[in-house]
This record gives structure tokens, sequence and C-alpha cells, in this order.
């Protein structure tokens, strides 16, 4: 039997998994590393550290079956970051990863001479620090004896591509997408963006459409990693759309929503979407994983972390009680929560905002509190405070044109039938939960089944991918009624944070 592996490299760490013809996941393996973080508002990841703790998830995950039964691979990506290589592949810098935000000065005068909303008809984003495009402006201003001694950009995709032996590597659209350098209509580089930059095409790897082939696995370099000797690689792409097709959200109407220390929602569109509504809700437009589908990716950057903070500061009992009984302590504390719908309204920025805002200065807040609450009251306000985060991305989304009929949850967050139960309730529609764990991992495995069988992709997702179960929303008249009140709080907090100095 023939089995297809995907790659997810993401900011915390690396995965393999290797899927058989029928999607059962068969083997797995996973690398963490640590982002390194030498000045305030810098990111980095150790390139050689990534590409070394890549292979050794694909050598643990595919040596746990017959040796050369994978034939295929497929890469999902975190989106943005990028390694400047010399002419013999060696890394000039680290990678500088999404939340890497040392470009922000650099932002306005550039959009300005350039043209934002040009930018944005081109490339589907609006600026922020975390796109390749601005961190490389800062690479060229700040380390020039880099920028000098640069024979390629790459981002991670195309640089295990190149690390396994492909020399001309390739990048999914969805990716490309992510770099702000990209066409996302036309499908190529933009040649008035790199321009502005000084950087030439022959320095950044092809852009293809997800599942394309870009290339076999140099056959020593297949033996040892335990691959089949003529092992294929296919197009992935960033991260979302992949994970949006390991969930099935394919089709108009369907999104997937990742419930991780981010919070994130991918649906899909029939075509590329460009309206003032959505640049100025920082909402973007690129390619999906399905050939002619389009994506967009509304997220908060305040998800499970918050979780995690409530754990650390007020769940010291369940801690301890987990350690004592082998149990998770999350559960010790969904176990706890009300069933009722807080009274508490919490605006949930304990880190930056994501979409619709992108402020990077906003604070958290927490309003209602008296006498009468209790522990496990504020913990639901804060989970309903994130939730209701991403009600108002729906909200924008339906304005546009856009409606989100049902949502496919993925991630750790899946797990806790409370939370998705609160998560549905405060959105107020339906949620499936899937029989499966790596979604992006998932994803790619199926576009390289794609190309080994040219079957359609959609149809492969079709038996692949398996739900569980269907959440339907209560009390979301109660969170209708209080999402009303939500949406003032941050424009009424960002007045008195202005007026007072407040930061």
């Amino acid at each position: 039997m023939n089995h297809y592996l995907g790659v997810d490299i993401g900011t915390s760490g690396c995965k393999a998994v290797v899927f058989d013809e029928n999607g059962r996941q068969v083997s797995t393996a996973y690398r963490e590393y640590n982002i390194i973080s030498k000045h305030a508002g810098w990111a980095e990841l150790d390139t050689d550290e990534v590409m070394e703790k890549c292979f050794q998830t694909i050598t643990e995950s595919a040596s746990q079956l017959e040796a050369g039964s994978v034939v295929g691979l497929g890469i999902s990506s975190q989106g943005e970051a990028f390694t400047m290589i010399d002419n013999e592949g060696k890394a000039l810098c680290h990678a500088l990863v999404s939340s890497d935000i040392r470009a922000n000065d650099l932002i306005l005068p550039w959009t300005e001479k350039f043209g934002e909303e040009k930018l944005y008809q081109i490339t589907g984003h609006t600026p922020h620090p975390m796109f390749s495009l601005f961190k490389l402006l800062w690479m060229k201003k700040n380390a020039p004896e880099i920028w000098k001694n640069t024979h390629r950009v790459l981002c991670f995709e195309d640089l295990l591509q190149y690390r396994l032996g492909i020399k001309n590597p390739s990048m999914g659209w969805p990716l490309a997408g992510r770099t702000m350098l990209f066409d996302v209509v036309n499908h190529t580089w933009d040649d008035e963006i790199l321009e502005s930059l000084g950087l030439r095409k022959e320095q950044l790897s092809v852009p293809l459409q997800s599942g394309s082939f870009a290339g076999c696995v140099n056959k020593e370099l297949s033996k040892a990693l335990n691959l089949a000797e003529n092992a294929f690689v296919v197009t992935g792409g960033h991260d979302q759309p992949c994970s949006a097709l390991g969930a099935g959200a394919i089709e108009p109407g369907i999104a997937v929503y990742s419930l991780g220390t981010v919070e994130c929602i991918t649906p899909a569109f029939d075509k590329p979407v460009f309206t003032e509504e959505l640049r100025k809700s920082n909402l973007c437009t690129y390619d999906h994983t399905v050939p002619g589908i389009y994506a967009t990716v509304a997220f908060s950057l305040t998800g499970g972390n918050i979780l995690k903070w409530f754990r650390d500061e007020f769940g010291a009992s369940e801690v301890e009680l987990a350690k004592r009984t082998n149990s998770n302590p999350y559960d010790l504390l969904m176990g706890q929560m009300p069933e009722e719908p807080s009274r508490l309204l919490v605006l949930p920025y304990f880190t930056a905002s994501g979409t619709p805002y992108f402020d990077v200065s906003v604070k958290g807040a927490i309003l209602g509190l008296d006498l009468s609450t209790t522990r496990e009251e504020l913990m639901k306000a804060l989970l309903e405070g994130v939730a209701f985060e991403i009600k108002l991305n729906l909200e924008i989304l339906r304005q546009s044109g856009y409606e989100v009929n049902e949502l496919r949850v993925i991630g750790g967050g899946a797990k806790q039938q409370r939370l998705v139960q609160l998560k549905s309730d405060v959105i107020g529609k339906p949620i499936t939960v899937l029989d499966v764990t790596e979604a992006g991992c998932m994803g790619v495995a199926m576009l390289a089944k794609a190309f080994k069988t040219q079957k359609a992709v959609g149809d492969i997702a079709k038996n692949w991918v398996k739900p569980v179960a269907k959440v339907e929303p209560k009390h979301h008249e109660y969170y209708n009624q209080k999402f009303n009140r939500y949406k003032i709080l941050y424009p009424a907090l960002k007045e008195l944070h202005s007026s007072t100095g407040m930061s």
C-alpha cells in the first residue's frame, strides 16, 4: 500500500504524519524548537535547527512503516517567515517569524510612496510588520552585508524542498500570498513591488498552485529518510489553507475554526473578493489549496493562551490535582465551568489584537466584576470574550457578502466538548467536530495523493474527512444581545487609553 506524508512546519515545532490510502493516520513524529528574541519586538527561529528537526520527524514517522512505502509528501508552512541563503545554500540569518515586529516603523513611509490601496489590490493583504515584504525592507536597511550576499530568499516550504535536494524549489500559491510580494489574481511575483524592494524574481522560488509537482527527493536522502526511491514532493502552502483542506472546508459557506494558542477561522471563497470593508478590517484575500478557490484568515492572537494564563494564575489546585491523578488540568477546570452564560464582558486583548483592528498597543479589560463573581464565572467570561472576537470577524465577512454557515473545528481546544459548546453558543452557528488531529499534515498528504492518483483533491477530502459530532448553539439569543455591547467596547476603551495616556 502506498503512503503519503504531510510535514507541518510551525512556529513552535514541526510535525510529520503519515497517512495510508484511506486517510488513516498511521504514524507521527514531532519536535519542538524555541523562538529567539534578542531584542524587544524581535522573533526568530534558528533555520538550521528547524531543518534538522524536520528531517528527524520525517525519518521517525517514515521509519515506522515498511521501507519505501512513503511515495510522496507535501509541506504545510507557517506564513511570512523567510531565510536568506548564499550561493552554497548556507543560511545567512535566522528566520524572521510572524510575530517579529521590528519593521513596524518602515511600513508607513513605504506604503505612502507605493500606495496602500494599490498594494491591497495586488496582494489582497493590508500592511503589517508580520509580512515578508517589510521584514525584507528592514534587512536591506539594517543588514547590508547579508543583503549583498543573498543568493535566494526562501520560506520554510521551499527551503525544506531545497534541503531535500530540489535545486529549483517552488512554493504553493497560499504561501506566496503571505509574503506580500505576490499578485494573488495573476499568480506571479509582482514586478513593481520587487523593483521597489530591490529584489529579483530569480531570488525567489517558483510559485505554483498547491498540489503541483515540485520535484523528487535526492535518492540518497530518500534512502536515509526511509522514503521510496523516487519519492516526490508537491507544493502545499500556508498552514491555514492547508488545515482548511484537511478539515474539508473547501466550499463556500464552510470555514475551518482552529482552536489553538491563536484562534483562527479560514473560510473558502469561490472567487477573489476585494472590498473596502474587508480592507479596513484587515481581512485578506488569497489562494486556497484547492484549484479555483480563495480564502481569508480572521484571527484573534488571544486564544488558548488566555486559558493557559488563567490556569497558571488561578488554577494551582487543579494543576496539583492533575499531577497526583495523572489527569489534564484543563479538563478539571472545564468541568467546573458554569452552564449558564456569564454576567461579565471581556475584551480579550491580552496580547496584541488580530483582525479586524491590527492594534499592537491595545489592552484587555474585564467589566462587571463584583463580590459575587466566582473564579469559574471569570474563566467562562474570558472564553466568551475570545468567541465574541471570532463572531465580530464573521459579522464583518457577512456584511461584505460572505456568509459562513458551518464551522469545522480543529486544534487542541476541539477535544474540549464544553469549550466547543461555548463557542457555538456565542457565535450562534453549528460547529462540526472532526476525527482529525493534524489537519495541516492531512491536507498536504491529500495533495500528494491527488497528484499520484490524478484524482480531484476535493473528492479525496470527502473520503478522508470524517465528522464525528455536530454541536448546535444554545443561549444564542442572550449572546446576540450581549454582542451588541461587546462591539462598542473596543472603540470606547481605545478612546479612554488615548485620552489618559494608558498603555
